[in-house]
């Protein structure tokens, strides 16, 4: 069963919490596209898309969308005042040079060293890669925001990927719709639990190994 509105918008919110004044952030498909319609009294903050926009705004109300203006997943968005459009070849060398401060990712499997499993699954037709490595690995902070298990009913956070890596330990915060939890060497802690859940139904549907903050918060 997939997640409901309410549950996307509230792991966006909470993922807009990491962004700070001045940033420069990449937004995934999904999840992480709902992020910029959820901040609040942050200024300077440009969001980049691999097909080429720098300064990317909210999302289009419905009949107001610009056939000529999507983000990388191909989805509708807006355009800032002082945005731009680059090619993707100089939005590709932005990632590269380690010039984000943040990604905000969808996943299909993180290990709880931080591995990151989100281009494919096996057998099922995919269009590539896109920039998920890229971003993996040259971005200052990676954060995942994902189902906490998968259409089976199975633990999207593992011990070990089982999926084809896009890249390894280079996670830092995991956002689900059960919580919050942040990699720290090597070691998945639980930060936060969202309502109405509780932590023993965290421990029922996580498959990864993790350790409970002294300071776990109920959102």
């Amino acid at each position: 069963m997939g997640l409901g509105v309410e549950e996307k918008n509230k792991m966006a919110a909470r993922a807009a919490m990491e962004i700070e004044d001045g940033m420069i952030v990449n937004l995934g498909i999904g999840i992480p596209s709902l992020v910029p319609n959820h901040l609040k009294g942050l200024s300077g903050i440009t969001f980049h898309a691999e097909n080429g926009i720098l300064g990317i705004g909210k999302s289009p109300a419905a009949g107001e969308e610009d056939e000529n203006l999507c983000n990388a997943g191909g989805f509708p968005v807006t355009l800032e005042i002082g945005g731009c459009y680059c090619d993707s070849s100089i939005a590709f060398s932005i990632i590269r040079r380690g010039l984000l401060d943040l990604t905000i990712l969808g996943a299909l499997e993180v290990s709880q060293k931080g591995d990151l499993a989100n281009w494919i699954i096996p057998g099922k037709k995919v269009p590539g890669m896109g920039g998920a490595t890229e971003l993996a690995m040259k971005t200052k902070k990676v954060i995942v925001v994902m189902a906490h298990c998968d259409n089976y009913g199975k633990s999207k956070l593992v011990n070990n990927c089982t999926l084809p890596l896009t890249a390894k330990t280079c996670v830092d915060v995991i956002i689900t719709n059960m919580g919050v939890f942040q990699i720290k060497k090597n070691r998945l802690v639980l930060t936060e639990i969202f309502k109405p859940y509780s932590l023993d139904d965290i421990k029922k549907n996580t498959e990864a190994e993790f350790v409970s903050s002294e300071s776990v918060r109920m959102i």
